[in-house]
């Protein structure tokens, strides 16, 4: 007996073949495309996202010739935050309008000021609106395209959306409502977003990740090569099911994702509160809440970097480019000889909240080359971790004395140490840490079937394979480029701010 689980990232699906024990029997990758119609744009295709679930499924079934009938649920683990509206049957009206994206900043400020200003409404929430908001692309649709609002049905997310094409019904899971705005005690929208203007009709029945949402449809059945009526679970925010995943599932654990993008996760009985940059969302497990930091570039840092310094490389080592990188890294001491890069290449969303803030290349000069940037790259990333989980321990009073690191990032020791020695701490690296989220799906699948008895039981398929240990000489170095890191952030936020607040808000 199997789940099918697919994790839609920012980049790809990820997809694999889980048994009853856990197991993962087969994966399957299948990349998608990513579009900028504008500065602070990002959008996707819906149709592509449903392409790449029909062909990894597709996939998965001729790599291991199970019949259909022994896949008993199908469950998707996606990136959080998506806009997608649908009308009345079903038909896309717009591209996704992903997490990344920063168009609506305009109504982000708008919001605020209808609700007392940007800081009562901080004092209030926790942290302001910003332009990457859900509820402020919300808003950016009906104020700047009222045909598409008046015909939109349901605003869907990413995983609404596929549910939707797999089984004809439109709902939102609980995680990926608490992105839009979700009461983490009512479990129900919250009330306060009619406030903006918003018709909260247009907000789908809410559904737990455990649900069973209903059964393949015989077209949907026919394209992803399963049998018809096969279960559609719940699922539930990539976030989500990576804490599941990693096994850091009890309270005060805590796991960092390292993919195209980063974050940093605590899962929690009893914080509720937003605190500089960091959110509490809703758990796949209706029972906890998990404070989560989003770092908005992190592998996506590293492959612009390969993309325009290491072409002929690339080229060369194909693969294997990323251990030629790490190679050379090596040859370049801790701190970069006192270089560095801010990674925030699309804004940041914690440890600072921005929509204008863009990467930095700091303290340059003539000795300093292509593999000083490279090492100062993967440092920066670093930094903007534990400057996360400096936040965690102050804000929330989390311990953060051991996490674990899951993530196609995971893989490059090189960068692990570089991590353990600027965090100062010690952590744990997963078996498969590519598909932590799509197992984390399945392990939800499983507890909807009853198979298992509850979340807890995620611990026990979460196996570490590589522990990584803090050098105290390098941490030391580490800690004093940290202090400069964060003042780049405060010293350029103003420039930042007139370079790109009318650039960032104008097609």
């Amino acid at each position: 007996m199997y789940i099918i689980a697919h994790d839609m990232g920012t980049s790809s699906d990820k997809a694999v073949m889980v048994d009853f024990n856990g197991n993962i029997i087969a994966s399957a990758t299948c990349p998608y495309k990513t579009y900028y119609p504008y500065p602070a744009w990002v959008e996707q295709s819906p149709e592509e996202y449903w392409q790449g679930v029909t062909e990894a499924s597709r996939t998965l079934m001729q790599k291991t010739g199970i019949d259909p009938k022994e896949v008993k649920g199908m469950i998707f683990a996606t990136q959080a935050m998506g806009v997608i509206p649908v009308d009345e049957d079903g038909a896309v009206l717009y591209n996704n309008i992903t997490w990344v994206d920063g168009r609506a900043q305009k109504q982000a400020d708008s919001i605020m000021k209808k609700l007392g200003g940007k800081k009562l409404f901080s004092l209030i929430a926790g942290t302001p609106i910003m332009g990457k908001d859900v509820i402020a692309k919300l808003i950016w649709i009906k104020e700047e395209r009222p045909d598409i609002y008046q015909r939109t049905k349901y605003f869907l997310d990413v995983n609404g959306y596929l549910k939707y094409r797999c089984t004809g019904v439109m709902v939102a899971e609980l995680s990926g409502a608490s992105s839009y705005g979700l009461d983490l005690k009512k479990k129900d929208w919250l009330s306060v977003l009619k406030l903006t203007g918003l018709d909260m009709k247009k907000l789908p029945p809410l559904v737990k990740s455990t649900d069973i949402v209903g059964g393949l449809t015989m077209q949907a059945a026919e394209e992803l090569g399963l049998q018809e009526g096969t279960p559609v679970f719940g699922g539930c925010d990539d976030v989500q099911s990576a804490c599941i995943g990693s096994g850091m599932t009890r309270d005060g654990d805590i796991h960092i994702y390292l993919g195209t993008s980063a974050w940093v996760c605590a899962s929690t009985k009893d914080k509720s509160n937003f605190k500089n940059g960091a959110a509490a969302i809703q758990s796949a497990d209706p029972a906890m809440q998990l404070i989560t930091g989003i770092t908005e570039a992190a592998g996506s840092n590293i492959e612009w970097l390969m993309n325009q310094f290491f072409k002929k490389e690339h080229e060369e080592y194909g693969d294997d480019i990323y251990r030629y990188m790490d190679e050379q890294i090596a040859k370049i001491p801790p701190g970069s000889d006192s270089l560095i890069c801010t990674p925030w290449m699309q804004g940041e969303r914690c440890p600072v909240s921005s929509t204008t803030t863009r990467a930095t290349l700091f303290n340059i000069n003539e000795g300093h080359t292509r593999l000083h940037l490279m090492r100062a790259v993967y440092e920066g990333i670093g930094y903007n971790l534990r400057w996360i989980l400096e936040n965690f321990k102050k804000d929330y009073k989390f311990g953060c004395h051991s996490f674990r690191i899951i993530g196609g990032g995971a893989l490059d020791e090189v960068w692990m140490q570089i991590i353990a020695d600027i965090t100062g701490t010690e952590f744990g690296v997963l078996e498969n840490p590519r598909n932590a989220g799509a197992l984390g799906g399945a392990i939800i699948a499983l507890i909807g079937l009853g198979e298992l008895d509850g979340f807890e039981e995620a611990y026990k398929f979460a196996k570490v394979t590589k522990t990584y240990t803090p050098d105290p000489t390098n941490h030391d170095v580490y800690s004093k480029m940290f202090r400069s890191y964060k003042e780049i952030y405060y010293g350029l936020r103003k420039a930042y701010e007139v370079a790109n607040g009318t650039r960032f808000t104008s097609k």
